[in-house]
């Protein structure tokens, strides 16, 4: 058995790093998964990846904060985004990377959400000098935490004009499948109201968890919508996902809050989502908590029907909240696609199959070049 091997380089926490956009799409992987890049700490793996992209004479390159921009300006009929996030969640005991040859498996933290996807940008942006679509490279910071911190959120409010583009690909690991679009997502605070009175005369009181029931009983009746969107078959969620009530074990409580997560399909809006909510909980006071827009699959543009006959043909819609939604937000159509199970990420066995590295790489030059014949779909990747 081949025994899983260390990168020579890895474990170097400070100092400056360079990237080495000449070697194969694997190592460059691992060159970034071995750059510590948690969440707010990513300055040093923004400034390798400025580095590496400013020795390209064929880019024009900004920075803004840790975030890296670079653009080809040929003058073609259509521009693409290709962007990936430079942050990692913390460190769990998946430092540095690893690759298992034998399984040609590569673990640690970063291989799947999402440096993978990083070193395919990387690659493209150094192999493919003349697109035959313009292209603009996203490598940003801070997706994994609080959204005011957000790189691509930065770039949208402060350079919009960097993000102008006929169509975008977000490199989250997607099985090397497209994924497209996303839900959107809100919660919500239901509240129910009683009457405090000792436990031992409950009956001189009303009991707000208890009132609850109600709540509980509209949400165990709920019929999810399974709307289609450009064929692709959407299915929302309306759970509750956590319950909060309860003076002391002596009282009868006047308060219970049963907190409501509503996953919807992008042919609804933030308003009409709200709106549902609202009906659906008539009666009770209902607060909002948290809100993301859903995000339009636009694979009627033409750019996004050659981009999937390109790499397969096979598209899934995506269940859950992406940065797509920002794209759409600025009339762009996108979808998601990358190496890796998103089911493995943040995970302490995070992992990807270097296929998938491979496969998405080969795909996405092909398309980006003109030419026929890519291989695609996640099967042959290998996923």
């Amino acid at each position: 058995m081949t025994s899983p091997q260390t990168s020579p380089a890895a474990g170097t926490t400070s100092g400056p790093v360079a990237l080495d956009l000449g070697a194969d799409v694997v190592t460059l992987t691992r060159q970034l998964c071995d750059i510590e890049s948690v969440s707010r700490d990513e300055q040093r793996i923004a400034d390798a990846v400025q580095t590496a992209l400013e020795a390209l004479g064929h880019l024009s390159v900004t920075r803004l904060g840790n975030t890296v921009v670079a653009r080809t300006d040929l003058g073609r009929a259509e521009r693409v985004v290709l962007a990936g996030h430079l942050d990692t969640v913390p460190v769990n005991g998946n430092f540095p990377s690893r690759l298992d040859e034998e399984t040609g498996i590569l673990h640690g933290l970063g291989t799947c959400d999402m440096k993978g996807g990083d070193a395919v940008i990387l690659r493209l942006a150094a192999t493919v000098p003349e697109p035959v679509r313009d292209v603009t490279f996203v490598l940003y910071e801070a997706e994994e935490i609080e959204e005011e911190h957000n790189g691509l959120k930065m770039v949208a409010e402060q350079r919009p004009d960097l993000l102008e583009a006929d169509f975008a690909i977000l490199m989250e690991p997607s099985n090397a499948g497209v994924e497209a679009g996303c839900q959107g997502t809100l919660r919500v605070d239901v509240r129910t109201t009683g009457e405090r009175a000792h436990s031992a005369r409950s009956w001189k009181g009303v009991n707000a968890i208890h009132g609850a029931a109600d709540v509980l009983a509209r949400l165990n009746a709920y019929e999810a919508r399974r709307p289609v969107i450009d064929g692709l078959e959407y299915h929302e969620g309306l759970n509750a996902v956590a319950i909060r009530g309860g003076v002391a074990g002596n009282v009868v409580p006047d308060e219970c809050v049963v907190e409501v997560n509503y996953r919807f399909a992008p042919d609804r809006s933030t308003d009409e989502a709200q709106a549902f909510v609202h009906e659906f909980f008539e009666g009770y006071d209902v607060r909002l908590t948290d809100l993301g827009a859903a995000a339009m699959p636009g694979l009627d543009r033409p750019a996004a029907q050659e981009f999937v006959a390109a790499v397969g043909g096979g598209v899934a819609p995506k269940f859950g909240w992406t940065d797509v939604a920002r794209f759409t937000a600025l009339g762009v159509p996108a979808v998601n696609y990358g190496p890796g199970d998103p089911l493995f990420a943040h995970k302490a066995d995070e992992h990807v199959p270097v296929a998938e590295i491979e496969h998405c790489e080969r795909a996405l030059h092909a398309w980006l070049t003109g030419a026929t014949g890519a291989s695609g779909g996640a099967e042959q990747a290998g996923a």
